[in-house]
């Protein structure tokens, strides 16, 4: 699926949104940043994204599946990209930032994962991390994508502080459009074969609609207000041990 997600993302309110989500993020707790890696980088979108907030940052990649790589070349020639399996991370106290975007949904092993960020990371390093959120939003579309878990509220800042950081930020997001998503999911629960890049495929109108509902969100979110519930979590840590 990668090619047609290369071919989906730039368009779409989701990936866009949360793109913007994650820069502003990082220029509130990592405005320093030199050096970032990104677990599970798909075909890119994010990396460029990072790479044109942040110019001169050393910017790293990687992917379990090998078949991404590519798509993600084309996006960033400049990046250090390479296959790998999060659960063994081959490198110690290496990045200013590590980021998984919407990648620990889908690994059973998750605290292993947090522990090998927290040994690549550089002392004080910044991890940031966006999740699917609440089981009572599962649906085939989470059985197609091979997620093992929506995370419950609280549940990745429990296994982040187990595993020596500090949250600074945690905040729901996608909280406005959840009912909305909440009435999709519902009523595809039971539907097998589910399209996972069907909810990207939206009429022009709508999705800048959307893009703008995302907008308003962000702003609530860069004012102070952290939403109790929504659709993904955003959380920024930092090491500390």
């Amino acid at each position: 699926m990668f090619a047609e997600l290369a071919s989906l993302e730039s368009g779409s309110f989701w990936f866009r949104a949360r793109n913007q989500l994650l820069v502003w993020a990082l220029r509130r707790h990592s405005p320093d940043l030199r050096s970032f890696l990104e677990i599970g980088c798909g075909t890119g979108f994010v990396l460029d994204g990072i790479a044109q907030a942040f110019p001169g940052v050393r910017i790293a990649g990687s992917e379990i599946l090998s078949a991404g790589l590519p798509f993600a070349a084309r996006r960033m020639a400049s990046a250090d990209l390479f296959q790998m399996d999060a659960r063994r991370v081959p490198f110690d106290t290496e990045f200013d930032v590590i980021g998984a975007f919407d990648v620990l949904e889908h690994i059973e092993e998750d605290e292993s994962v947090l522990s090998e960020i927290h040994r690549a990371l550089v002392a004080g390093g910044t991890a940031i991390f966006t999740v699917p959120q609440h089981q009572w939003l599962w649906s085939s579309i989470d059985e197609h994508a091979c997620h093992v878990r929506r995370y419950r509220t609280g549940e990745l800042r429990e296994k982040l502080i187990r595993s020596g950081f500090q949250v600074e930020l945690e905040t729901s997001f996608v909280s406005l459009l959840l009912p909305m998503m909440l009435a999709s999911r519902l009523s595809r629960k039971d539907v097998p074969e589910q399209d996972a890049n069907a909810e990207m495929r939206l009429p022009r109108i709508l999705n800048q609609l959307l893009l703008g509902v995302m907008a308003v969100e962000r702003g609530l979110i860069k004012s102070g207000i952290r939403f109790p519930i929504g659709g993904s979590r955003l959380v920024v840590a930092r090491k500390i041990s």
